[in-house]
């Protein structure tokens, strides 16, 4: 299963190791039609301690770190990994997509 990755905001750096990034969603009202902006707080894992409040920042689901972090703050290394694989991907499912064309064609 992928790993879900969130975009957020640091608004605490509080304890050792850890950072609280605030997390802002929004979508439209199922009956009102109106957007709504819903926020939630997630407590990520920052090895290096080298984030500050108000950084824009990625997190990643993770293994658990300690009762309440189940994230991880992405390094510039996770991204590029990220990046990469996310690159593998596409061009697979273009060749698969490529391939149902072609059988699709000789039909």
């Amino acid at each position: 299963m992928p790993k879900r990755i969130l975009a957020g905001t640091v608004t605490s750096t509080a304890n050792t190791q850890t950072v609280t990034v605030q997390v802002v969603r929004r979508f439209k009202h199922p009956v009102l039609q109106k957007t709504i902006k819903k926020s939630k707080k997630y407590r990520a894992h920052d090895e290096g301690e080298i984030f500050n409040v108000g950084d824009s920042v990625l997190i990643r689901e993770c293994a658990p770190k300690s009762k309440t972090k189940r994230w991880e703050v992405m390094t510039e290394e996770m991204k590029a990994e990220h990046e990469k694989l996310r690159a593998e991907a596409a061009a697979e499912a273009q060749k698969i997509e490529e391939a149902a064309h072609e059988a699709e064609a000789a039909h």
